[in-house]
């Protein structure tokens, strides 16, 4: 059986890649700040404030994390609730999250190692979030449905693999890489109930993603560590934790993965629409330091 490089497990359901989170963020094990922008232009609760007043946020939050020890951030527009389905979002979202990630990579993120900013357009806005990325000079994008499909907040959400693979072919952006949930936060599993975690991890391999992702059922909720380990063990590509992760759990989970994601437990209220506080990004990453993360 075939090895791929560096991995230490046998040849999946994909031709082997290389290691998305080495070249991304030029370390094994990154940690990831989620900076939850303010309501964009097109959302129900945008009120007129300029772009510039958004990214001059974006900027601090995003320097509230690199500053403090982790490795990259990912911009989201999070306060563009509640979410359209993928195909609605219109040209001012995109423009938006353009302006802003751009800001962000120029201003908090100059001189980090490989392309380590990131772009969310929610929900599931593969396409967008391409757009968006590739316009503003940023490395990843996260697709919470990559393949199968599932009942989420915004309805019937299928996968975005087929099309916004070939959208990223068009636009010449195959630079940027896919972070793609296995199951989903905010939605129920059942269309695929009868498909094991092994399966569904092998499914969006098989379309292509970079990275897998595993999460709680909802934005801050810990993923499980079985979960953890049941998609690492179906797949050959780097699987990140995208919830729930805090100063006092990263210690068991960070050995089991290939990075994670942070926002909520260093928000300075504990929740996603707080600010980030340094002072527990830094309690964080000293303890992602203890569990073996190499930090910039």
């Amino acid at each position: 059986m075939t090895e791929t490089p560096g991995s230490g497990r046998t040849l999946g359901v994909f031709p082997p890649k290389p290691n998305a989170i080495k070249e991304l963020f030029g370390t094994g094990k990154a940690v990831i700040g989620a900076v939850h922008l303010p309501p964009l232009p097109g959302s129900p609760h945008y009120e007129g404030v300029p772009l510039d007043e958004i990214s001059a946020f974006a900027v601090e939050e995003a320097r509230g994390y690199l500053g403090n020890g982790c490795h990259g951030v990912i911009v989201e527009n999070h306060w563009d609730i509640p979410f359209l389905k993928p195909g609605e979002h219109g040209y001012e979202t995109a423009a938006a999250m353009a302006v802003v990630t751009a800001r962000v990579r120029e201003s908090a993120a100059s001189g980090r190692p490989g392309g380590g900013v990131g772009v969310s357009v929610l929900s599931n806005a593969a396409e967008c979030s391409i757009a968006s990325a590739w316009a503003a000079g940023a490395g990843f994008v996260r697709v919470n449905q990559w393949a199968n499909a599932y009942v989420a907040n915004e309805g019937i959400i299928e996968g975005q693999a087929a099309r916004a693979t070939r959208y990223r072919s068009r636009i010449g952006a195959k630079p940027v890489k896919v972070f793609a949930d296995v199951h989903v936060k905010h939605g129920a599993h059942a269309i695929v109930a009868d498909r094991s975690l092994a399966e569904q991890t092998e499914d969006a391999e098989f379309f292509d993603a970079d990275v897998l992702i595993a999460t709680g059922s909802r934005t801050g909720d810990a993923a499980a560590l079985d979960e953890v380990a049941g998609i690492a063990a179906a797949t050959v590509l780097p699987v990140v934790i995208g919830s729930g992760i805090s100063a006092a759990n990263i210690g068991g989970l960070l050995p089991a993965c290939a990075g994670v994601i942070v926002a909520s437990s260093v928000k300075d209220n504990g929740r996603w629409w707080g600010r980030v506080d340094p002072a527990k990004v830094r309690e964080l990453t000293a303890a992602a330091r203890r569990a073996g993360a190499e930090l910039p």
